[in-house]
């Protein structure tokens, strides 16, 4: 079977909800991402067989193929076909698990993997609540109601349920979060993210500015102002402050074949050792990741002792600490640079962002293994094993 290797990954700074990249379409976010791509790497763009996207709500500026439009704004030839997925938050860990099938099984050689979404513009559920509103249906079917009666599929249910099931605390969740901060002001600090941010000019009150900073990030954050959020549910452990938080962004990773790294000069920066999905309990829905790795490890007949940094997406701040439990993995190793809490969650767009992120981490440690898992709606998880070269 071919190697897929990863040449380039890249992402915007995260906007907060109403905030810096508010005023940017989602169309020309990812378009911003694609040019970032096309001026890092030398080489002929008309050679890119398909653009996979992932978004989460494809619904009224992310609709009528995202990723097809994402390539029409952009500097690609219009001769570039895409396709836009959901796969909930794992949507563009999916695509470039799509792409690397694509590059494995010999039928394309370049494809560009990525992942778009404005929450601010197209907000989080609103493609099912609207069409509710207007008296065209729920997604929940009758047979689906038969056999899951009178439950509502909900991720933050679920994780409060791992909090119970793994026996942690608020102040656990506290903790976590502070640290999450930290991580990822020192990792802003030190220019960890320069290589794989693309910069982008906004409109601002004040004139044209320069969008570098993820805007998530709470650089003077303390134990104490995370641990005074109220709950968000009575009786609860969760509070805002210990989610991940709403964000708009986009993000992409170029993924080629041995041949096409021959024909255009391109240089990898890591080759895929191993990619699955799997599914489980779609109630409890976001300890997915922590089974999906188990099986992935002994797939790539690996121990997590092997990998040298993970990136697990911290959707709430239970599933990265349920993760660690479950693996026995080490916390120095997890989320290096800050995560989803400090950084943002663009649904769609985590995807191919951890990605970049996770090459950065492996650059900066000198580490040879990484791991990225994504927990997702319906009791789903995406696991990529990539080698650093």
């Amino acid at each position: 079977m071919a190697t897929a290797y990863i040449v380039d990954a890249v992402r915007t700074a995260g906007g907060k909800r109403g905030g810096k990249l508010a005023g940017v379409h989602p169309v020309d976010l990812g378009a911003a991402v694609f040019d970032a791509i096309a001026d890092r790497n030398n080489f002929d763009t008309s050679a890119i067989d398909d653009v996979i996207t992932g978004c989460v709500s494809q619904g009224g500026q992310q609709t009528m193929d995202l990723g097809r439009n994402a390539v029409l704004a952009s500097k690609l030839p219009d001769s570039i076909p895409a396709v836009t997925i959901d796969r909930q938050c794992g949507s563009s860990q999916q695509a470039m698990m799509f792409a690397a099938q694509a590059i494995m099984s010999g039928t394309q050689d370049i494809v560009l993997a990525s992942g778009i979404e404005s929450m601010t513009r197209v907000p989080m559920g609103s493609v099912a609540t609207l069409f509710i509103k207007e008296g065209l249906g729920h997604y929940k079917s009758p047979r689906l109601e038969e056999k899951y009666p009178g439950i509502m599929f909900s991720q933050f249910m679920g994780a409060e349920m791992i909090v119970k099931k793994h026996g942690f605390t608020k102040d656990d969740l506290d903790a976590f979060a502070l640290e999450s901060h930290l991580r990822a002001k020192a990792a802003t600090e030190a220019g960890h993210f320069k290589n794989e941010i693309v910069v982008l000019d906004i409109e601002t009150p004040e004139g044209m500015a320069k969008h570098s900073v993820d805007e998530g990030i709470r650089f003077d954050a303390t134990l104490e102002g995370i641990a005074g959020v109220k709950l968000l549910q009575e009786g609860g452990s969760i509070t805002a402050a210990t989610s991940s938080q709403i964000c708009d962004g986009a993000s992409a990773a170029l993924i080629v074949s041995e041949q096409a790294l021959k024909d255009h000069g391109l240089t990898p920066r890591a080759r895929i050792h191993h990619i699955s999905v799997t599914a489980g309990d779609p109630i409890i829905m976001l300890e997915e990741p922590l089974f999906a790795t188990e099986k992935a490890l002994k797939k790539a007949g690996m121990k997590i002792e092997d990998i040298d940094a993970y990136e697990v997406n911290e959707a709430f701040a239970p599933v990265p600490l349920a993760w660690m439990k479950y693996l026995g993995a080490q916390h120095s190793r997890l989320n290096q640079h800050g995560g989803a809490i400090a950084l943002g969650h663009p649904l769609g767009a985590s995807g191919t962002k951890l990605m970049a992120t996770l090459l950065g981490v492996l650059d900066a440690t000198g580490g040879k293994y990484g791991l990225q898992t994504m927990c997702e709606g319906g009791g789903q998880a995406n696991v990529t094993i990539i080698e650093r070269l």
